[in-house]
C-alpha cells in the first residue's frame, strides 16, 4: 500500500500537470489493493473528463494490470482511450512501485481531445486527398463504473469470437471466457453470475471454462 508521504508527493504532481494544461486535463491516480479492486481511485484532478470521482473504480488498463507480474510492467505514454460518451482522449500511465518492487499505485494522465480534433477536422477537409488513410486500432475504453467496464469486456469477448451468444459452440465459449479471465473481468466482484448467466451456462461450467 503506498504510504501517505508518497501519495502527498504524486498527488502534488498531478495538480501540477492538470493546472499546466487546464480543465481538458485529467490526472487520476489508483491505489493497488488485492482486496478492493472495485474502489481503486484514491486521487483525480479534474475528473469532468470522463465523470469518475474519489472512489470509483479501475479502468480496463488498470484491471489488467493487476493480473500481471510488476517486474514486467513498463510506462504506456502517450496511447488512445475513448470516454463512455465517445471521446477520444490522449492518455499516458505510469507505474508506482514500492521499494519491494510492489506495484503500489498508478498515475494516469487522460488528455481530452475533443475540441483539438475538431479544429484538426475543419483544417483536414481543406486540404484531404483521394489517398485512404490506414485504420488505427480502437482505443481503450474508460468506464464510468466497474459494472459499465464489465459490460464492455463481455461485449468485446463476443467480438472477439464475431458470432452472438446463441450460435457459439462450447470451444466459442470458452474463447470468449478465458480472454475475459486474461482481461481481469473476474476480479469483479459478483462477475461470474453476470458472465455465466449471459453466456447461459453454469457457476460450475464457467469455473471450468476458466481453467
Amino acid at each position: 500500500m503506498i504510504s501517505d508521504t508518497n501519495l502527498d508527493f504524486l498527488q502534488q504532481i498531478g495538480r501540477a500537470i492538470a493546472t499546466q494544461f487546464g480543465e481538458d486535463c485529467e490526472v487520476v491516480i489508483h491505489k493497488i489493493d488485492a482486496e478492493d479492486t472495485e474502489h481503486s481511485i484514491i486521487s483525480i484532478e479534474n475528473g469532468h473528463v470522463t465523470a469518475r470521482h474519489v472512489g470509483d473504480g479501475p479502468s480496463q488498463v488498470v484491471l489488467e494490470t493487476m493480473k500481471k507480474d510488476p517486474a514486467e510492467l513498463k510506462d504506456r505514454l502517450n496511447y488512445l482511450t475513448r470516454t463512455h460518451d465517445g471521446r477520444v482522449l490522449k492518455s499516458s500511465t505510469v507505474y508506482y512501485k514500492g521499494e519491494a518492487g510492489d506495484l503500489e499505485a498508478i498515475f494516469s494522465i487522460n488528455f481530452d481531445t475533443s475540441s483539438l480534433y475538431a479544429a484538426e477536422n475543419a483544417i483536414h477537409k481543406l486540404t484531404a486527398t483521394a489517398v485512404d488513410q490506414s485504420e488505427s486500432e480502437d482505443p481503450n475504453f474508460i468506464p464510468k463504473d466497474v459494472n459499465e467496464l464489465l459490460d464492455e469486456l463481455i461485449l468485446e469477448s463476443v467480438k472477439l469470437v464475431g458470432k452472438p451468444v446463441a450460435l457459439m459452440t462450447k470451444e466459442d465459449k470458452v474463447k470468449s471466457i478465458q480472454y475475459l479471465n486474461k482481461k481481469g473481468a473476474f476480479l469483479i466482484t459478483k462477475s461470474g453470475d453476470k458472465v455465466a448467466k449471459f453466456f447461459n451456462i453454469s457457476k460450475y461450467t464457467l469455473y471450468n471454462y476458466i481453467g
